[in-house]
């Protein structure tokens, strides 16, 4: 009988750069069928990582230079972090028998295909697993339901923030938004990290929805999946949530402002998912709002939404 060795894939993001690399660690999964998969990643996306159906096991892991590991020598070393040299350096640390990484110049002795500058961050880290003999589909970016039911199922899920302001969209134009939706029979609710419930309790109040359908800071990534799994609608900018909806399917309008679609939105041929991006390219991680999303209006996005029915569960 085979021993069990262990697997360990670095990928110590947020929510939405879990949610690219699925595909990733679902080829991985099929890859080493019998091995115990670890994933070094944030302690705060517990909820989310058994819902990818890939992995054994969460080392929490916060960034890089935080790797501890303290176990033997991992069977396979995954680096689908970045391009080095800081996330291979937490790896190699682990003396791993196999190394999985791109290459980087600084290292000349580890081998790997080189980073690729463009494309699409899930076709990214399938590629690399590509070269490295794992077989992984770009395609499989599919959730597992959670348990927990949703706190709103049938409603129309409007998310007002993101990581970095460069990628916020004004509050009163997702205002607009939420106040045309609930004008027409839907309910709505808003979204967010309980650090922005302030921001999402100004969504609401300038939409003149009632306070209690502020979830922000109220529900659990897990809740929070049913809540987008069940949703008639999501309407957010780039983040994490809109990953979630391409993950279950649910129809979607994600605001692209400094980084193309291409690059982190939903897959091409899913109709359900609309991104809306003017072609303007500029820093994601800008102070201000960047000038290529706040030429997006609201009713650009009114516009771009699929038809969605009043009331009801979509999956019933």
């Amino acid at each position: 009988m085979a021993v069990t060795r262990e697997v360990l894939v670095l990928r110590a993001l947020g929510i939405g750069d879990l949610l690219v690399a699925v595909p990733a660690l679902r080829g991985l999964r099929r890859a080493f069928p019998a091995d115990h998969l670890v994933l070094a990643a944030p302690a705060s996306l517990a909820e989310l990582v058994p819902l990818t159906g890939a992995v054994d096991e969460l080392l929490p892991t916060p960034g890089l230079g935080a790797l501890r590991w303290r176990r033997d020598r991992p069977k396979v070393a995954v680096n689908l972090h970045g391009s080095g040299p800081e996330s291979i350096a937490d790896l190699r640390a682990t003396r791993p028998d196999r190394l999985v990484t791109h290459r980087h110049h600084d290292l000349p002795d580890v081998a790997g295909p080189r980073w690729p500058d463009g494309g699409h961050e899930v076709d990214r880290w399938c590629r690399l697993l590509d070269a490295h003999g794992i077989a992984a589909d770009p395609g499989d970016l599919a959730l597992h339901r959670p348990a927990s039911p949703s706190p709103a199922p049938g409603a129309v899920v409007i998310h007002p923030g993101a990581a970095f302001p460069a990628r916020r969209w004004p509050p009163a134009r997702f205002a607009e938004v939420a106040r045309t939706f609930a004008a027409g029979g839907h309910r709505v609710v808003i979204t967010g990290s309980e650090a922005e419930h302030e921001l999402a309790t100004q969504v609401a109040i300038e939409a003149e929805l009632p306070l209690r359908d502020v979830l922000a800071g109220g529900t659990g990534l897990a809740e929070l999946a049913a809540l987008v799994a069940d949703a008639a609608l999501v309407v957010c900018g780039d983040t994490g949530v809109g990953h979630l909806a391409t993950a279950y399917g649910t129809p979607s309008v994600v605001l692209f402002g400094p980084t193309p679609p291409a690059r982190w939105g939903p897959p091409p041929g899913r109709p359900q998912h609309r991104p809306l991006w003017t072609g303007r390219v500029g820093d994601p991680f800008g102070p201000v709002p960047d000038p290529g999303l706040l030429a997006l209006s609201a009713q650009d996005v009114l516009a771009a939404v699929p038809p969605v029915p009043v009331g009801g569960s979509r999956h019933g």
